[in-house]
């Protein structure tokens, strides 16, 4: 069995559990707006920038010394390789959406390096093949060995799926069969310390045919919670999602990103088996973190200590680490559980996500990027850590630049489904939509604007169910069919249009999105007292650029004054700014203290206009502080 060109990141197709079915990859053209927008500074510098900094980091260098092509020491750390891998994934997706002699001769030299420096066995690793030949397999918590295979199977799938090219796929097959005959029953009983590799064994197996792929992916989640991948420097089997089994684990805990990757893949382990006790942990799991560990923003990890969760409602602003690839481990476990269940609120998630936590990883010119992604900064750099206001052209650690360019790449993907009724819309983006039944163009300037129009170009005879996601941020929704109020019924956060369709038809969507205050759970120390800005699905925050008589710290919000928006098209790339009314307090009175008896009248204050800017547009101008929460004034008699 092979599904042929055509299937994106995740083939549907060959999960029967899945009640949505993905598009074919080509199916959705986002045509303007935002991440149209976003998409396009992925190709145009993002590409290009991040295979000169894995020329200068040495990535590519380490692969030219593995295949004995070079002389010299390896560099880096030890997953430098699937940096590589990620880049090639993104770009085997944007050659699919915009094929280019130039971007393809650049893979082409890649794919090349890598099959050089593939060993006769079928290992590819440059670091246990340069700087500790004769040590494979012998440090799985830390030696990143199956997660860089794993990046290696995804690459591989997106270039056959994307352009037909199997050659590396071949390369990827070999190395998956030398893991085959090091790792299962009998043989090596362990996993590796990042999972990554058992998301991938499954969408080998829904490429393939080849069952094993699929009972390798389950035989290393099922070595959870077996105390095997420590000892580790964290002193924590937590830390590595190793202290209970995957259908028994209650919380999200430990190491943000590899807890989420890991659940990417029970994800699609249930997707492929319909082992209804993955569902269930599948489910506790998502509710906590969305309950008591995500930010606003969706972003996920509160600790710098291991990159971690912290305990429910840990969620301090400036110390936030939210990590940008936790972000998009995030959205791709809520894809699936919205391929797994119909539910909307995992689709609300990846749009929370998708345009806060993770398009704020990257500037707006798409050469910069952040690792850490806190939500309120005093302007200072960083010298301890990661983080700080600033972000950086690459990363010592560079596992979030190539991951962002391979999600951005393949962002289309994200936008709908289909099942035996009709096409199911998630993402509001202007797009053109190929569908089984019927092909449509929507036309929006979303998330400037809530306005959609839908207008349906081809469609066949039979009636068919168009479902529209209503975003949990909306309230009064509307929708028009050819200029009538539409004969809809509401399920699992869905608007159902289910007619005869005709060409020509337009359905006219209105999603009000005036710009609100938000509060946070009394329990989160850090925004005790403070309000967040919201419009649509944007997170807002107050830059320090934008407020030059006052310091960020010092200002305080009327939450109940009305809020204004206005477009304004020459900053930041064009954003809509949301403007309130507040103070700024006067805090002179403390300089030379950090403590003092408690004050018996309030702190003089002036009012003063503030200006609030997306969230994910920050640090694109001067070095300043910035803040998400505010704190809540009130007027004073």
């Amino acid at each position: 069995m092979t599904t042929g060109v055509g299937a994106g990141p995740v083939d549907a197709e060959q999960s029967p559990a899945a009640l949505l079915k993905t598009l074919d990859a080509g199916a959705v053209t986002l045509e303007s707006g935002l991440l149209a927008e976003r998409q396009a500074v992925n190709r145009r510098s993002a590409l290009p920038h991040g295979l000169r900094m894995l020329e200068e980091a040495g990535n590519l260098d380490n692969l030219r010394i593995a295949s004995g092509h070079q002389p010299g020491r390896f560099r880096g750390r030890v997953f430098m390789d699937s940096d590589v891998y990620k880049w090639l994934e993104a770009a085997a997706w944007e050659t699919a959406r915009a094929p280019s002699a130039e971007l393809a001769q650049r893979s082409e030299r890649l794919i090349e390096l890598v099959a050089a420096a593939q060993g006769d066995d079928g290992y590819i690793g440059s670091y246990y093949t340069v700087a500790e030949p004769g040590r494979r397999w012998t440090d799985l918590t830390h030696g990143h060995e199956l997660y860089c295979a794993g990046h290696l199977v995804q690459a591989a799938i997106a270039w056959r799926r994307a352009t037909g090219d199997d050659r590396l796929l071949a390369i990827a097959r070999r190395f998956v069969d030398l893991v085959h005959a090091e790792f299962g029953p009998g043989r090596r009983e362990t996993t590796d310390g990042h999972a990554e590799i058992e998301t991938a064994l499954i969408e080998l197996y829904r490429d393939t045919g080849e069952r094993r792929h699929l009972d390798l992916a389950a035989f290393f989640l099922d070595q959870r919670g077996r105390g095997r991948i420590g000892p580790n420097r964290h002193d924590s089997l937590a830390a590595f999602q190793d202290r209970v089994p995957v259908r028994e684990a209650m919380t999200v805990e430990g190491h943000a990103v590899r807890a989420l990757y890991l659940a990417t893949g029970v994800a699609d382990l249930y997707l492929a088996t319909g082992d209804p006790a993955l569902l269930e942990t599948l489910t506790r799991q998502w509710e906590d973190m969305v309950e008591s560990k995500l930010y606003l923003t969706g972003g996920v990890g509160a600790r710098h200590l291991a990159e971690s969760f912290g305990q429910p409602y840990e969620l301090p602003n400036d110390l936030a680490y939210s990590e940008t690839c936790g972000a998009i481990a995030s959205i791709m476990w809520s894809w699936r559980m919205l391929l797994a269940t119909k539910q909307s609120r995992f689709a609300d998630l990846i749009e929370r996500t998708l345009y806060n936590a993770v398009l704020a990883g990257v500037s707006l010119d798409g050469e910069r990027y952040f690792y850490v992604n806190p939500l309120a900064s005093n302007g200072e750099p960083e010298h301890l850590h990661r983080g700080g206001c600033r972000r950086k052209p690459w990363h010592l650690v560079a596992c979030c630049p190539p991951n962002v360019m391979r999600l951005l790449a393949s962002l289309a993907h994200y936008v709908a489904t289909r099942d035996a009724s009709g096409l199911q819309i998630h993402q509001y983006a202007a797009a053109r939509i190929a569908g089984p039944r019927a092909t449509l163009r929507i036309g929006t300037a979303f998330p400037r604007d809530g306005r959609i129009r839908i207008e349906i170009e081809e469609t066949t005879d039979e009636p068919w169910t168009l479902a529209l996601r209503m975003p949990d941020w909306c309230a009064g929704a509307s929708a028009r069919v050819n200029g009538r109020e539409a004969d809809a019924s509401a399920a699992d956060g869905y608007l159902r249009l289910a007619r005869p369709w005709a060409r020509g038809d337009v359905v006219d969507l209105d999603l009000p999105m005036p710009a609100r205050c938000v509060e946070a759970h009394p329990w989160i120390e850090s925004t005790r007292g403070c309000v967040a800005i919201e419009r649509g699905p944007l997170v807002y925050c107050l830059e320090q650029a934008d407020h030059p008589d006052a310091r960020v710290a010092d200002l305080e919000i009327d939450a109940e004054a009305p809020l204004t928006s206005s477009w304004e098209p020459e900053l930041l790339d064009g954003v809509t700014v949301v403007r309130a009314r507040g103070w700024a307090v006067d805090t002179s009175a403390w300089r030379g203290r950090l403590y003092r008896p408690i004050a018996t009248a309030a702190a003089a204050r002036r009012p003063v206009a503030l200006t609030a800017i997306p969230y994910y547009a920050w640090a694109n101008r001067e070095p300043g502080a910035m803040g998400v929460w505010i704190p809540r004034g009130k007027d004073r008699p």
